[in-house]
């Protein structure tokens, strides 16, 4: 009788491996798929590396360098001088702290607390005075920078329309621009930015439920522990992205303060990009104010780190 053959004589038999030929075919095959996915972003891609990427990187060449605007042949090369140079000059140190102060109360605490009050308190009004509270606020936001400085520097100046309505008022008046420079200045910038930060808590402050403050108010609670309890922890995420962008466009603030007081009197209201410009265009040394202006971006960089990370812990 005639043996048959196993019906599973394949299952222990080892299995061929594939060829090398194979894998590097599959490997090349995706790398080409990503390129091809890759080729519609391509364009935007070489803008950013020639706009963005290239002149930081010059600017870093730069800022090791003693390049002046008039008055040299040749730069050369001085390595950290011009940072030790900052860090020992006590106009650089002002400068710095001034920046600090500008962006906490007109960012952090002016443009951000305002907004959000305005948010909130647009969202209970009519109609009609939301329309020309927006419409006020907003025609703050888009009026040019300089503009802004002007109608500022009209508010704020001796003869100018606040010391008009102090003395209206009998109240005393004061040369503003020349005893408070640097919070004239930060009041000008919570005037012209807030109305972003409006918009964003607008924004997220209709994302709420309403269900949950109807429950909330049906429990009793109040308007500030709704607040505080409620629509706060629900728009935190809002909050961080608000904070970041307001606080990196409020270090790079130029134009409204040079206007107002050009960082005058005797440097109480220069802000490092005005120091900046001031040493790089005024005394004509290039290499030193490029070292500033890559401390100025370190500084942002930091906020920006810990929005970021705030931001991350919230997910």
């Amino acid at each position: 009788m005639t043996a048959t053959a196993p019906q599973h004589a394949g299952r222990g038999a080892r299995k061929t491996p594939a060829s090398p030929a194979a894998g590097s075919g599959g490997r090349t095959g995706t790398v080409r798929r990503s390129l091809f996915r890759a080729l519609p972003v391509s364009p935007a891609l070489v803008l950013l590396l020639l706009f963005l990427a290239g002149p930081i990187v010059y600017c870093v060449v730069i800022a090791f360098t003693d390049l002046q605007l008039t008055g040299q042949a040749q730069e050369s090369f001085v390595g950290f001088d011009n940072f030790t140079r900052a860090f020992r000059d006590e106009a650089f140190l002002n400068a710095v702290w001034l920046t600090l102060v500008f962006t906490v109360l007109s960012s952090l605490i002016g443009q951000n607390t305002l907004g959000l009050a305005l948010a909130s308190l647009m969202r209970r009004a009519s109609k009609p005075v939301r329309t020309l509270t927006g419409g006020i606020v907003v025609t703050a936001w888009v009026l040019p920078e300089v503009v802004a400085g002007f109608l500022l520097y009209a508010f704020f100046r001796r003869e100018g329309t606040l010391n008009a309505i102090l003395d209206w008022l009998h109240l005393p008046s004061q040369n503003w621009l020349f005893t408070l420079p640097i919070l004239a200045v930060s009041f000008a910038n919570v005037w012209r930015g807030t109305a972003f930060s409006m918009l964003v808590y607008s924004a997220a402050l209709n994302e709420i439920p309403k269900e949950i403050t109807e429950a909330a108010e049906v429990d009793g609670a109040s308007g500030w522990r709704r607040m505080w309890h409620i629509t706060l922890p629900m728009i935190r995420r809002s909050i961080g992205t608000n904070l970041m962008l307001n606080t990196l466009q409020t270090l790079s603030v130029f134009g409204l303060i040079w206007v107002m007081t050009r960082g005058g009197p005797s440097g109480r209201s220069q802000t490092l990009p005005l120091f900046m410009y001031e040493q790089a265009f005024q005394n004509s040394l290039i290499g030193y104010g490029t070292a500033v202006a890559l401390l100025l971006l370190l500084i942002g960089s930091l906020f920006s780190v810990v929005y970021l990370r705030l931001l991350r812990t919230e997910v």
